[in-house]
């Protein structure tokens, strides 16, 4: 999430737009093409939606480098991976997701991942969290969600599944 910030905070700044950063990690989850059409609706502007999302994109790509995983959620993968199955459930595109885990080396430690564009309804709505555990076979009451925004925690339990929250880098104890 840091490094998609930097990235938003680059491009926006050319349109002259405000992302407060409490505001991006509130929208945590949410789609990239609603994101860009809100911050229009929101601030009067009239951002190209499709070139400020792959210029988003490639920004973070650019970023990527400096990914850094949560360690105790890395952990827990590596610890868990081969005895209960994985998924991704994301805002992202993804192309984005899947750079992300290749770049932290955990991609094959996922069965599914469920991106933007696989669902009609985002986070908060239950849909992406119901649709992973659906291509994983199990039943969401049996799923465990590891999510850092409150509206992946709200989608979460929507769907039935429990939760465990990740707090946000200036919430983590160093």
């Amino acid at each position: 999430m840091p490094l998609h910030y930097v990235a938003w905070k680059k491009i926006l700044a050319e349109w002259n737009c405000e992302f407060p950063e409490d505001k991006f990690y509130a929208w945590g989850g949410m789609p990239v093409v609603d994101i860009i059409s809100t911050l229009n609706q929101e601030q009067g502007l009239d951002m190209p939606v499709a070139e400020i999302m792959k210029r988003k994109e490639a920004m973070y790509f650019d970023l990527i480098h400096e990914l850094e995983a949560v360690p105790e959620v890395l952990e827990h993968i590596v610890e868990s991976h081969g005895k209960v199955p994985f998924a991704v459930v994301s805002g992202s595109a993804r192309d984005s997701v899947t750079k992300s885990l290749e770049a932290l080396g955990i991609l094959d430690k996922f069965d599914t991942l469920v991106c933007a564009g696989d669902y009609v309804k985002g986070k908060p709505d239950p849909e992406p969290f119901l649709m992973a555990a659906e291509r994983l076979g199990v039943a969401p009451e049996d799923c465990l969600v590891f999510e850092d925004t409150e509206m992946g925690i709200q989608s979460a339990t929507a769907a039935g599944m429990a939760s465990v929250k990740i707090l946000q880098p200036w919430e983590r104890v160093k």
